[in-house]
């Protein structure tokens, strides 16, 4: 009977590729994490500041302008025991009454 001999060095490579592989992956991954981070500082530094307490928008001494108050008639729909399509409803929604 033959004997299989085989050399140490010849089944240790493939896993020693395969880890130098996941080093090598790694190494990668956290250089893209890097870059991502640095390139989203400078975006940030770029933008512009957020505004001081003096250039926020003040309401008027009046209070607020153009406020309007409705009140919307209920649209009654006859009770069936079918279930209504938005075209088989009748206006647009828009009936409403002003009030003061």
């Amino acid at each position: 009977m033959r004997e299989a001999t085989t050399m140490p060095g010849q089944l240790a490579a493939p896993h020693v590729t395969s880890g130098a592989l996941l080093i090598l992956v790694g190494v990668l991954l956290v250089a893209v994490i890097i870059a991502a981070f640095a390139w989203g500082r400078r975006l940030k530094a770029r933008a512009p500041a957020p505004p001081t307490p003096e250039e926020q928008p003040r309401l008027p001494e009046g209070g607020p302008v153009g406020d309007v108050v409705e009140s919307r008639e209920p649209d009654e729909l006859p009770r069936t025991d079918q279930r209504r399509t938005p075209h088989e409803l009748k206006g647009d929604g828009s009936g409403s009454r002003r009030g003061s």
